[in-house]
């Protein structure tokens, strides 16, 4: 992506930095920190106060992350301190089947002693990522945060972008970046429109105990009503990510904890003995939203705010941190040839790179979720040739261990595990 650009002549405009961050979730301080690490000035505006999700207590929120977005973290110098409480998983079982009646016969078995790299991917609780991130960018000379703010207005001005704070404040910079989610104000405010629908399924969100060890293998088990993740975690826990029909969801969601467990154990089997819930529980809707572009004058989306996708491959963080390891390699090149950060030709750069990939994986895991939610005999039996066939062949079985692992395609230096 290092083509030379025609905006070498950069504004001599005063800024009150170089970029503005809307939205301080985990791609926004991802991307400040990459920023900062080679020498830009950042504002982290953060709707949320500043240690609301740095707490000591397991909330149940938990990532998967790819290996590539584990490089990431170690490049921007975050993962020494995550090392630890991180879970690797091993291996990878994803199988059809129904409540109560165990796998189906034909089943996906990732391993990760076939990828030349080892773990498959981590799993990793939001409260330690979270902190992580927050200590980073505390302890950076390079990065504002602003806690308990919002961004409310925005301009193209001449040299850059004039915001508006909810505290009554404006500041100037040279580019504005929208990492605020599935209903993005700075996409909203910049014109950029959405595309996507609903998937008329819940996402129940939870985590528990078992009595067995799960050694680092996390199961993907296809239902008709929606796919069941079991994700390990340290220690005997997983977390669950159960989607199901909006309308059983909704009746799930009201039960009591006893009650809440006796409709999953059915679902979860018994592969891991006893069960029992192991912090909050928690539910959203599932849908698929995209942005029709990720720029606009003097402003670029990544995350959500730029790919609301389903969490059946547990994708969206890992797309969100591609976007943040292009986004900054991008931007950190302009600056360094002298080029104007915010001017289009630089952030068409971002966009060629970034739109078709994540587009495609996004309706690649949306013709999946079609795919397997569903009782349709026809469809059933040809899922399951399809999974025996892809388990039988080794070549293909390591391409989609590749894909999965965010090793495919182009990749930044920071998902190589390069510095920028």
């Amino acid at each position: 992506m290092d083509n030379p650009a025609s905006s070498a002549i950069v504004s001599a405009m005063k800024h009150d930095s170089d970029v503005i961050i809307a939205g301080g979730g985990l791609n926004g301080p991802a991307l400040a920190l990459a920023l900062a690490s080679a020498g830009l000035s950042v504002t982290l505006v953060d709707a949320a106060p500043a240690r609301q999700r740095a707490t000591d207590t397991f909330d149940g929120r938990a990532y998967a992350l790819a290996i590539a977005s584990q490089k990431l973290l170690r490049a921007i110098g975050v993962w020494d301190g995550l090392a630890d409480q991180a879970q690797p998983m091993m291996e990878v079982k994803a199988a059809d089947g129904h409540a109560g009646e165990g796998a189906a016969p034909f089943f996906l078995h990732f391993d990760a002693r076939e990828l030349d790299q080892a773990p498959v991917g981590y799993m990793l609780e939001d409260r330690y990522l979270y902190r992580a991130f927050l200590d980073a960018m505390e302890a950076s000379d390079k990065i504002t945060l602003l806690h308990e703010t919002q961004v409310t207005g925005q301009q193209v001005v001449p040299g850059g972008v004039k915001v508006s704070l909810s505290t009554g404040k404006t500041l100037t910079a040279k580019l504005l970046i929208g990492a605020d989610g599935r209903r993005s104000g700075v996409a909203e405010r910049a014109g950029i429109t959405r595309e996507g629908w609903g998937y008329g399924q819940t996402a129940l969100v939870a985590a528990v105990e078992h009595e067995k060890p799960h050694n680092g293998i996390a199961h993907q088990f296809f239902m008709p009503t929606g796919p069941l993740a079991i994700l390990p975690l340290k220690g005997n826990r997983s977390s669950i990510v159960w989607s199901e029909t909006e309308e059983n969801a909704k009746t799930i969601s009201a039960l009591d904890d006893e009650d809440f467990l006796a409709v999953l154990r059915p679902r979860f089997g018994d592969f891991l003995g006893e069960i029992k819930l192991a912090g909050p529980r928690f539910s959203y809707p599932l849908n698929l939203t995209l942005a029709k572009a990720y720029v606009a004058p003097r402003v670029a989306l990544v995350g959500d705010a730029a790919h609301g996708v389903h969490p059946i491959a547990g994708q969206g963080l890992n797309l969100g941190l591609r976007d943040v390891a292009a986004l900054a390699e991008i931007v950190v090149e302009a600056m360094r040839r002298g080029e104007d950060i915010g001017a289009e030709d630089v952030l068409e750069r971002y966009q060629g790179w970034r739109r078709f990939d994540s587009t495609s994986l996004a309706l690649g895991m949306d013709t999946v979720n079609k795919l397997f939610s569903n009782d349709n005999p026809l469809l059933k039996a040809g899922r399951d040739l399809g999974m025996g066939l892809v388990q039988a062949i080794p070549g293909l079985r390591r391409g989609f261990m590749q894909q999965a692992a965010g090793l495919s395609g182009p990749l930044p230096r920071l998902l190589q595990g390069r510095a920028l």
